[in-house]
């Protein structure tokens, strides 16, 4: 598959139809969650709607912490490009066959950087570990994998303290997994979504 660069602003209806019905780097913690599968679950139904729908619930909601949180990712990518030397580029939207990824910027031909704003004491525990958190592999490793690079800068950034950067390189083995969870659940998707409809393509009556 080649990737495909699609430009649109984050959070816009482009953005939305462009990553509409496809598992997405964000929520591939979602596709690989286990124990009783309510996660994996919800996130199905969540694209099995998108797909018979055509279209996406829109979720514009938005308040103080959250416009705080993208004031500090722009400062978090200014700093980067500071101290890396680099020119951070962005991107809406990366669509890979039946997958995508919202890369907060590509750097490069090469690699990329993801960034997360951090409360204080997050920001100090994660500086003391020095390593990718354990909650964000599946996004960062799954960005790699659907943008078909090879290196991805992973960013914590909190005000009033040092930034953690940390430099992943592609997990081949961790990919492998994520690419057999993911073609299990679209499959999965699409035998759900196929049972909802009729042969015309119209939604099937409840059973009374």
């Amino acid at each position: 598959m080649s990737v495909e660069v699609i430009d649109c602003e984050q959070g816009t209806e482009d953005w939305f139809k462009a990553r509409l019905g496809i598992p997405t780097a964000s929520r591939l913690a979602d596709v690989m969650a286990k124990g009783e599968g309510k996660t994996r679950a919800r996130y199905m139904h969540e694209l099995v709607a998108e797909t018979l729908r055509g279209s996406a619930e829109q979720d514009t909601y938005t308040n103080a912490h959250m416009e705080r949180g993208k004031e500090q990712e722009s400062e978090a990518r200014n700093l980067y490009a500071l101290l890396k030397d680099a020119d951070p580029l962005l991107v809406g939207f990366l669509r890979n066959g039946r997958k995508g990824a919202s890369p907060d910027s590509l750097l490069g031909t090469d690699g990329g950087l993801e960034i997360k704003t951090a409360l204080g004491h997050i920001q100090v525990e994660r500086l003391q570990r020095g390593t990718l958190p354990p909650e964000h592999v599946a996004q960062v490793q799954g960005t790699l994998w659907v943008s078909e690079r090879d290196w991805w800068d992973f960013m914590s950034y909190s005000p009033g303290l040092p930034p953690l950067i940390v430099r992943v390189s592609r997990d081949e083995d961790y990919i492998k997994t994520l690419a057999a969870a993911v073609d299990a659940f679209n499959d999965e998707l699409d035998l759900i979504a196929n049972s909802l409809r009729d042969p015309r393509g119209m939604f099937r009556k409840a059973a009374a």
